[in-house]
């Protein structure tokens, strides 16, 4: 089975003084289910993340969803700088050894902000379902309506020249993207929030990384 690094959340309890490393247990059912042992990936430092990868051997990584993005909303009350710096050297160093990364959601996010890209608030867009227009070529990959919890998005203008949109929300905020040359994409979607899970969002996963 392939092994899938999948980063966490971080949680600050304050009745313990602890800040922890999260991940939602259907990210286990789904990595199980699209054939992968699930490997979640602390939140430690940059300078960390190449033993990581040089000891974990990891055949694909997933950026999960969580924590607003202390660079893009500074004033949140679930930043995460540490994430995001380990996020950050984790993309460079997954890149830099060629191994596939999806994002989803915050993690598309991050993704489009490392490689010059912008974020957007938008409205209606937390707790809901929206339809997709899908670049042809995927149109039968693309689930569609999909769910949607995010406050900021990538907007019309935003996006990274990197990369190549490939869905769009009726607002024409970019939904999904891949990068031009490297194993790098990302969706705005939580498919592990599916139930059961959707046939095409694990097929458009393992398209992207697998």
């Amino acid at each position: 089975m392939k092994r899938l690094g999948i980063t966490q959340r971080v949680e600050h309890i304050v009745a313990y003084g602890e800040r922890r490393d999260c991940l939602d247990q259907r990210w286990t059912k789904l990595a199980f289910h699209l054939g992968c042992i699930p490997i979640p990936l602390p939140n430690t430092t940059p300078q960390n993340v190449a033993r990581l990868l040089d000891h974990l051997n990891l055949d694909a990584v997933i950026l999960s969803g969580g924590n607003s993005i202390g660079k893009v909303d500074p004033s949140a009350s679930d930043v995460a700088p540490e994430r995001d710096a380990f996020e950050l050297a984790m993309i460079s160093e997954a890149s830099r050894r060629e191994l596939p990364i999806l994002g989803i959601c915050r993690g598309m996010q991050i993704i489009n902000t490392k490689y010059g890209g912008r974020l957007s608030l938008v409205a209606g867009h937390v707790a809901t379902t929206h339809e997709l227009e899908v670049e042809e070529e995927f149109r039968d990959l693309m689930p569609t309506p999909v769910n949607s919890y995010h406050n900021w998005a990538i907007g019309p203008g935003d996006l990274s020249p990197e990369f190549a949109p490939i869905a769009f929300d009726a607002d024409q905020n970019i939904e999904a993207f891949q990068h031009q040359s490297k194993k790098l994409a990302g969706i705005m979607w939580h498919p592990e929030r599916e139930n059961p899970f959707r046939s095409l969002d694990v097929e458009l996963i393992k398209k992207f990384i697998l």
